[in-house]
């Protein structure tokens, strides 16, 4: 039985929890409640009063109407889909080599990877932006998914697998290799199988990364019909006099990222138990 303290000190901390919860969702349900308001609600209404009165849709048709947010999204939806699989599939098979794969500089090497990951994401955006000039990549989606593939964020990716695989017992792998497994077979058949909660985790925080990126998809991209969800906001933010139009745009952009966290939910939260706990 708990004592009499502890139930209150648990009683408190519950409550402190639940108002900062509430701090953090309040924003994001008074937008959603608020794209399906009237004008005269939003800006005369009382802002904690979350019922449309009335409920109307015209917010999303004008939105809809001004910008080609079907575009957008479909841009955007390809590319947070592509570069997460490549992510995942690239830094998967490093990882994998950091972990269990022993060669000459393997630590060399994984220590300049991991250096990358020190330096601010501007200091390369000019050699970056010119690399894709030299290469006449820009205004073209393949700018977009070769720099991610390349920054800070891929090396946090190797690190996590690594991490994660050195968790995997090796008398898994010295069983599969005396029945004859080649290392392309344990990697695909067994190490990959068995590393869903990392998987999940690395997709879904590269595609919150590309879905949310907005610099550098500004600077490479000059087509309108090329730009993502994030730049289309930007421009539409400079063409809407009222609050209701860009308020439904917002809502669009904040509800691919919930759905893809409400997925793969469960397997995030069992990769933050298991990652960091293997050794060698």
């Amino acid at each position: 039985m708990k004592s009499r303290r502890e139930m209150i000190s648990s009683y408190i901390l519950n409550f402190i929890l639940l108002l900062i919860s509430f701090t953090m969702i309040f924003p994001f349900v008074w937008t959603l409640c608020a794209s399906f308001k009237t004008r005269t609600q939003i800006h005369n209404g009382n802002p904690f009063d979350l019922i449309p009165r009335p409920f109307t849709l015209r917010n999303y048709e004008r939105a809809w109407e001004m910008m080609p947010f079907t575009r957008f999204l479909i841009n955007s939806l390809a590319l947070s889909i592509l570069i997460p699989t490549l992510m995942v599939l690239l830094s998967s098979l490093s990882g994998y080599a950091f972990a269990k794969l022993k060669f000459k500089g393997r630590n060399v090497i994984f220590l300049a990877i991991l250096s990358t990951m020190m330096m601010p994401g501007h200091v390369t955006l000019i050699p970056n932006y010119v690399i894709m000039r030299v290469l006449n990549w820009i205004d073209k989606y393949i700018a977009l998914i070769v720099h991610p593939l390349f920054t800070g964020s891929s090396a946090f990716n190797i690190f996590f697998f690594r991490q994660f695989f050195l968790s995997i017992p090796k008398d898994l792998e010295d069983a599969a290799i005396i029945d004859g497994c080649t290392r392309a077979r344990m990697f695909f058949s067994i190490v990959m199988p068995n590393s869903k909660p990392a998987i999940a985790t690395v997709a879904i925080l590269s595609f919150r990364s590309v879905w949310n990126s907005f610099l550098w998809p500004s600077i490479v991209m000059n087509t309108y019909e090329k730009m993502t969800i994030t730049v289309g906001l930007q421009y539409f933010k400079a063409m809407v006099s009222g609050w209701g139009e860009l308020l439904a745009g917002t809502t669009v952009a904040l509800i691919p990222m919930l759905v893809v966290f409400i997925i793969f939910q469960k397997y995030f939260i069992r990769s933050t138990l298991n990652t960091g706990f293997g050794g060698q």
